[in-house]
């Protein structure tokens, strides 16, 4: 059996608790708790996705890879450098610096944009 299933239920659900996580922004502690697992889970289905087929090998061979594979891994890399950035603002906003909530919301409905986007494409990355 193909591992892909696999890869798109997880990616689904993570999508999903991201939107929980997006709709209870304003209840501030289950706002965290739930975005922390979302990042922690897609960086850990990135390291199963990693380990099952070498994608990064394969996303390495940028010249050769079919277009909607490189439109995949564009929002895939967005994704994972917008984690950062939000876990960033998100540590300044805890921190009761106030100044930076315009940004972190920018950078959270493209976090959740580019989500999206990386589960859409992906369907199609894996296509043979």
């Amino acid at each position: 059996m193909s591992s892909a299933p696999i890869f798109q239920i997880q990616s689904i659900l993570i999508l999903s608790l991201m939107i929980l996580g997006v709709y209870l922004r304003r209840m501030r502690k289950t706002h965290v708790k739930i975005m922390s697992t979302v990042i922690i889970w897609d960086l850990l289905l990135i390291l199963q996705i990693e380990f099952t087929r070498s994608a990064i090998l394969k996303a390495s061979k940028v010249m050769t890879n079919p277009t909607m594979l490189k439109i995949h891994l564009f929002f895939a890399i967005g994704s994972v450098i917008l984690y950062i950035l939000m876990v960033l603002s998100g540590r300044k906003l805890l921190s009761g610096d106030i100044s930076v909530r315009p940004r972190h919301k920018k950078l959270g409905w493209t976090t959740l944009i580019f989500r999206i986007m990386t589960l859409v494409t992906s369907y199609w990355a894996v296509a043979k």
